[in-house]
């Protein structure tokens, strides 16, 4: 039986599936929160997740709308703070899993969050880099989140706030970077990864409907693909009906625009 659901909760849903029981993700605002508290719900119950502003290992239902709304610290084990959370969990190593989003991406997993343009006279100032470039540094691996489109999958990131593979293997080992890189890229078009050997970007599963040429056509740069291409699962309907009814039932992040 088809199930009818959006690019939003297809993206959460596969997100969430990434997400092995055990582990300790850490996550911001929005999509990531969601994913989260999805996997929370279903398949990974012993997952600890952990607010970057402080609360480790809450129990939140329904989402809340930011990293400050109180509903975050519901039943966490610790309000930490955000030299907490950073200092003594993610930069020792203690995150499997940390969610990130970013303006650009190129074909190593390279994120810039930073500028569009030069650097000292750019064309859009954007938020920064946050904890963004600990999470790349530290992190097990990182989960991405991003809108697939020609002008964030581009063959050259404007500024790296966020590392990803360098230039190719073995950048990420002469820095000396702890965390094995980026892991999975979910998109509003498909799921990609990263060839162990090139470390470039490839496109390991397309969602329902969306072929392999609408894909490159919304990619700045040539995408390494598996072959055969399986498709991304759709959500089944118990799926929907617990990330609408009780994770986000006001759709804060279900109806947000993926753009």
């Amino acid at each position: 039986m088809s199930v009818d659901y959006t690019l939003n909760e297809l993206m959460i849903i596969e997100a969430a599936r990434h997400i092995r029981d055990g582990e300790t993700v850490f996550v911001g605002t929005g999509m990531p929160m969601v994913a989260a508290m999805y996997a929370q719900k279903t398949h990974a119950r012993h997952m600890c997740f952990v607010i970057e502003t402080g609360p480790i290992s809450p129990e939140v239902l329904p989402v809340p709308t930011s990293v400050s709304d109180p509903k975050a610290m519901h039943r966490a084990a610790k309000l930490g703070t955000l030299r907490e959370v950073l200092g003594c969990i993610l930069q020792r190593g203690m995150v499997d899993v940390g969610f990130l989003g970013g303006a650009q991406i190129d074909p190593y997993g390279n994120l810039n969050s930073v500028c569009i343009g030069n650097q000292k006279q750019p064309k859009v100032r954007l938020v920064g880099a946050i904890a963004q470039t600990d999470h790349c540094a530290h992190a097990r691996h990182t989960m991405i989140i991003v809108p697939h489109d020609r002008r964030v999958f581009v063959e050259r990131v404007d500024f790296i706030s966020g590392l990803g593979f360098g230039d190719g293997p073995g950048y990420r080992e002469r820095f000396q970077h702890r965390g094995s890189g980026p892991g999975k890229v979910v998109t509003n078009l498909a799921v990609l990864g990263f060839n162990p050997t090139t470390r470039r970007m490839r496109v390991e599963s397309l969602h329902p409907g969306v072929t392999k040429s609408e894909v490159g056509a919304n990619t700045g740069f040539a995408l390494e693909l598996l072959d055969p291409i399986p498709a991304t699962p759709a959500p089944t309907a118990e799926e929907i009906r617990l990330i609408r009814t009780q994770i986000d039932p006001k759709g804060l992040f279900l109806h947000a625009k993926v753009s």
